[in-house]
Order: C-alpha cells, then sequence, then structure tokens
C-alpha cells in the first residue's frame, strides 16, 4: 500500500473553512495520514477526563485538541512558523 501524501505538514499555519471552528486559524501539531485528519493547535478542543498519574496527581479533566478531517483546513501561504 502506497503512503498517502498530503500538502500540509507538521508546522504549517491553517485556518479551518469548516465546522464549529470555522474563521480559527492554528498551526499543526500532528498529520494523522491513517484518519485523513490533522491536530490544529487551539481548534476543536474537547474536555476529556484523566486517570491520577505522576504528573497529575489528582486526576480531573483536561482540554485536549481532537482531530479535524485534513478537508476541512486551508493551508496559509507564508505562514511556516
Amino acid at each position: 500500500m502506497a503512503k498517502k501524501k498530503f500538502k500540509i505538514k507538521k508546522g504549517d499555519r491553517v485556518v479551518v473553512i469548516a465546522g464549529d471552528d470555522k474563521g480559527k486559524e492554528g498551526v499543526v501539531l500532528k498529520v494523522l495520514t491513517k484518519r485523513d485528519a490533522v491536530l490544529v493547535e487551539g481548534c476543536k478542543l474537547a474536555k476529556k477526563a484523566v486517570k491520577p498519574s505522576e504528573q497529575n496527581p489528582n486526576g480531573g479533566f483536561v482540554m485536549k485538541e481532537m482531530p479535524i478531517h485534513i478537508s476541512n483546513v486551508r493551508k496559509i501561504e507564508g505562514g511556516a512558523s
């Protein structure tokens, strides 16, 4: 199976063009090739429950970026950080 190739890479500056976060800009944190999705800093945040651990001894809730389909983001030209 051939490896998928996207024009959007980690570190690129993108704008969300569809969905609840339409119009928001952010930097790509990770490209998920198997899901055809990207994680964008500050977009599509969800509250996730976390178990107690060494870093977070009390557990609780954490706001975490969720994947956005790659067709719903557009690269901003000249926006490489």
